[in-house]
């Protein structure tokens, strides 16, 4: 699974050398952050039914044709599989909290997420809506704190700008 310490130890040894300082500088930076990466896992962990909700419901409020009859939510099943891909994409980045990279979201979520929504005509636009009103919706200190907040979102902007 890709992390920063993954991706600088597998670069430096196909390139054949140590660590640069340069690296291990990326590398410190990245275990400097993991207290508050933890910190915002744990939050999320804590209140993700809440959250997918909140996201879900969000999403069928922008979107609201898609209950219509022949849309991607025609039926109780379609909208309870849109709330579980909610619910995917937000374990996956509990995961990149708890690693401190993109890894889980790279290998598990994105790869050939776009053209797999595009071949079942499922629109990627109400499932951007959703993270990014989560993404809104954060609240310093009230859901946690600045530092964790920042490594949250930045998470949440990636999932948004790779389903863009």
């Amino acid at each position: 699974m890709k992390s920063v310490i993954t991706t600088v130890i597998s670069a430096a040894d196909a390139a054949g050398r140590f660590p640069t300082s340069s690296d291990l500088e990326s590398v410190q930076g990245n275990i400097q952050r993991a207290a508050a990466r933890l910190e915002a896992a744990e939050k999320l962990a804590n209140n993700y039914e809440a959250v997918v909700k909140e996201a879900g419901d969000a999403c069928f409020s922008k979107y609201s044709y898609l209950k219509n009859s022949g849309e991607a939510g025609d039926t109780s099943e379609k909208v309870a599989k849109c709330y579980r891909d909610i619910d995917h994409y937000l374990r996956l980045i509990n995961y990149c909290l708890v690693v401190g990279g993109t890894g889980p979201l790279d290998e598990w979520g994105i790869a050939g997420a776009r053209e797999v929504y595009r071949s079942l005509n499922l629109p990627s636009g109400p499932y951007i809506a959703a993270f990014e009103f989560t993404r809104d919706r954060l609240c310093i200190p009230r859901d946690m704190s600045a530092q964790a907040g920042v490594e949250f979102v930045s998470y949440l902007d990636y999932v948004i700008n790779s389903l863009s």
